[in-house]
């Protein structure tokens, strides 16, 4: 009885993790010559894992990405990779401390970023309160 027990817990248990779905923050703090190949990294990511929730945090220079007609390295604005990125569930958040620090506007964002009061906090509180793993591009 108890080895029947044991097995149905551990199937119980084996199908939770399952069902639950990979949730990943990309810390983004490196200016815009590093975003495309993060963006590309995560585009990746949701290819191999499409129900992987996947949030990207920026502070510093890793918000560059981020401000309205912003380009790459080959004159292609970020814009589409943002935008096409959130349609597929990707969450962008930027350091409201850098915008201030920098004398950026908020409206100077790309609509899809949230802005949080602290960069370096969002990454450490979806790490220890929600469960996200970490990753650095």
């Amino acid at each position: 009885m108890y080895k029947y027990f044991c097995a149905v817990v551990f199937l119980a248990l084996s199908s939770l993790a399952q069902a639950q779905d990979t949730k990943v923050v990309y810390h983004l703090n490196t200016g815009i010559e590093n975003a495309a190949a993060a963006l590309n990294n995560i585009k990746n990511h949701l290819d191999a894992d499409p129900k992987a929730r996947l949030v990207v945090v920026s502070h510093g220079p890793g918000i560059d990405f981020l401000l309205q007609e912003s380009k790459d390295s080959k004159g292609r604005e970020f814009s589409a990779s943002i935008s096409a990125l959130t349609g597929r569930g990707v969450e962008f958040r930027a350091c409201n401390n850098t915008l201030t620090s920098r004398n950026i506007d908020p409206a100077k964002l790309a609509l899809e970023a949230k802005v949080v009061p602290s960069g370096v906090a969002e990454v450490a509180r979806l790490q220890a309160r929600e469960g996200f793993a970490y990753l650095k591009p």
